[in-house]
């Protein structure tokens, strides 16, 4: 029997058949199969855990079947509470599947302690710029000392105290400067002078 007789004949047309209903009973089975594994059509809506702390989200993600991992601890941000949570991934509103984790970014216990810069000698407004630009804050009201030179650095005071340079202080606290009044006969030097 040749080829061409072959698929003309009724045994080939059986098998032709057969073939194709076991390739389709096979793509159902796969399909349901991945269905069910992957969870296709569940849908969890992830809640709004911003200014929770952690023990409130895991006991929430814990109910929705969704688990945690933290990532990172930002910069300190007071509006939020200590170690409360920032911002988290996915947001809050998206769907996710059961065992989906959820990174969180969690706001620390405080501002980092900063570096004080050695500013004496430098203008007022050298000085603003160099202190914000390292997340200081700056006193909208100076302190004026006897100097000869007017608007120029002598010192730093952070809660009423003098500052030296390489002193660590939180980042965000307000610094007030300490500047010549153009009226002095000399330059101001105070004890805690830096040279640094």
């Amino acid at each position: 029997m040749s080829i061409f007789q072959f698929i003309k004949s009724k045994l080939f047309l059986k098998q032709l058949i057969f073939a194709a209903v076991g390739l389709g009973v096979f793509f159902i089975v796969v399909v349901k199969w991945l269905d069910i594994t992957t969870n296709h059509d569940q849908k969890i809506e992830v809640p709004n855990l911003e200014k929770m702390n952690l023990n409130e989200v895991e006991k929430v993600l814990g109910e929705l079947e969704l688990s945690i991992k933290v990532i990172d601890s930002a910069s300190y941000n007071p509006s939020y509470p200590k170690q409360s949570v920032i911002s988290h991934n996915p947001e809050a509103g998206d769907l996710v599947k059961e065992g989906r984790k959820i990174y969180l970014t969690l706001n620390p216990s405080n501002y980092a302690n900063v570096q004080v810069p050695n500013l004496y000698g430098k203008t007022k407004r050298q000085a603003n710029s160099q202190l914000k630009a390292i997340g200081f804050r700056v006193n909208s009201k100076e302190l004026y000392v006897s100097d000869i030179a007017k608007d120029v650095v002598r010192g730093l005071q952070f809660n009423g105290k003098d500052l030296r340079a390489g002193d660590k202080i939180p980042k965000n606290s307000v610094i007030t400067l300490k500047l010549g009044n153009g009226k002095g006969s000399g330059q101001y030097k105070p004890s805690i002078a830096n040279s640094n």
